[in-house]
């Protein structure tokens, strides 16, 4: 059963309780991510989530790591374009003093110019590997495409010249403008009771800090095409059309048009581009929310030799899919495999903490495994195939890095 709690401050703490394991994840959820910066500063709320890891005023960075592997526990942090997650998973018997490391590292980082220069140049090394990756950097350059100069746009790294400007003080103003209380979601998942909710408002519920400076603006999405000449082994395209935000009443029948589409190796899109054809190796394509847009992105990569065909392959498979619709049978089989994956993920303590801390960051509100069932069981094959119709249209946008030059793309 999940407990809620809102801190004097404005902290939000969400808590489930789950008797029958023995760990206990416990996360910092902060509302703040790529999207939330400008062109000087891209890339500073990756850099902090390194920085907290870093040293605080009674920890080294080595302290911190012993900290965790003293106890067998498992501390990490993420960033994505809307938020960062710094989290720590360890044994129920554990959990104060997990919670009282995360709350030091968040509290007391000292961002010590020493450890500042270090770990520029541990993200500068992450840059570089990131574009040595084409499959991956790929899907940078069509978020650029798509959303233009808009931040949704923008790397979550940052780029190298961006990173160099950061300082201990532009750290420090950073946190004090946006990560405040009302901005902060702290969730626990595990073989704890609520009585943990009372530590943590000791920990996160008196704190007061500047008012944050968010950008609401929806972003516009671009229909372009670009492509980046590098040599490569394979041609990487990925195509993006403009989908649907994160609480959007139809989000389920988008997650199972995805998953009939491009989304398993039962797919449309796997069978015919890999099965059939032997076209590539890796095809798939994704959905990801935002707060007010979303992007549908299929990507494929094959020799440059195959790119046309590929490409043809590709948007035939999706005519096709648009004007037959979907069968019942594969209507079905999406349907338990989206509630297959929703159970298995119940089994990790990590999953379920990481599930109502989003849920109530992003959302405000949590919905019930039932409810939740109850709008999977509601898509038809008829609401399939309406949203097919408004998310592939001929405003798309394309992505392409090639060993060959592409003449009908902007080269980027």
């Amino acid at each position: 059963m999940m407990k809620k709690h809102t801190c004097q401050n404005g902290v939000r703490v969400v808590l489930e309780s789950i008797p029958t394991v023995r760990s206990v994840t416990i996360g910092i959820w902060i509302g703040v991510g790529s999207r939330d910066e400008n062109e000087k500063n891209n890339g500073i709320s990756h850099f902090l989530e390194h920085m907290f890891f870093k040293g605080t005023k009674t920890r080294t960075a080595k302290e911190i790591a012993e900290a965790f592997d003293s106890i067998g526990g498992q501390v990490n942090a993420f960033t994505s374009k809307e938020y960062t997650c710094i989290y720590a998973k360890v044994l129920d018997n554990h959990a104060t003093y997990a919670l009282d490391v995360l709350a030091d590292m968040f509290f007391q980082s000292t961002f010590d110019e020493r450890e500042l220069k270090k770990e520029k140049n541990v993200v500068l090394e992450e840059i570089k590997m990131y574009e040595d990756t084409p499959d991956d950097i790929v899907h940078d350059m069509l978020s650029k495409a798509a959303y233009h100069n808009h931040p949704l746009g923008f790397p979550i790294l940052g780029t190298e010249e961006t990173l160099n400007t950061f300082t201990s003080d532009m750290l420090h103003q950073y946190i004090y403008d946006m990560y405040t209380p009302d901005n902060i979601v702290i969730s626990v998942a595990g073989n704890i009771d609520e009585n943990f909710i009372v530590q943590i408002d000791k920990l996160f519920g008196s704190f007061e800090r500047g008012k944050n400076k968010f950008s609401n603006e929806k972003p516009m999405f671009y229909s372009e095409q670009v492509a980046k000449q590098k040599k490569t082994e394979q041609a990487h395209l990925c195509l993006g059309f403009e989908g649907l935000p994160i609480g959007s009443e139809k989000i389920y029948d988008l997650i199972v048009m995805n998953i009939i589409f491009g989304g398993g190796m039962s797919s449309r899109l796997f069978q015919e581009v890999r099965e059939e054809r032997g076209l590539a190796y890796s095809v798939f394509s994704y959905h990801s929310s935002y707060k007010d847009t979303g992007t549908l992105v299929i990507y494929g990569g094959t020799a440059a030799n195959q790119l046309d065909e590929l490409q043809d392959t590709i948007f035939s498979t999706l005519a096709q899919f648009k004007n037959d619709g979907i069968s019942q049978k594969e209507l079905q089989n999406s349907k338990e495999q989206l509630k297959g994956n929703l159970m298995l993920s119940l089994e990790s303590t990590n999953s379920r903490m990481g599930r109502i801390g989003k849920n109530e960051l992003l959302l405000k509100k949590h919905r019930s495994l039932d409810d939740i069932i109850s709008d999977i069981d509601r898509v038809t094959v008829d609401s399939v195939y309406q949203l097919t119709s408004e998310i592939f249209t001929t405003q798309f946008t394309s992505a392409l890095i090639s060993p060959h030059s592409h003449p009908s793309s902007k080269v980027i």
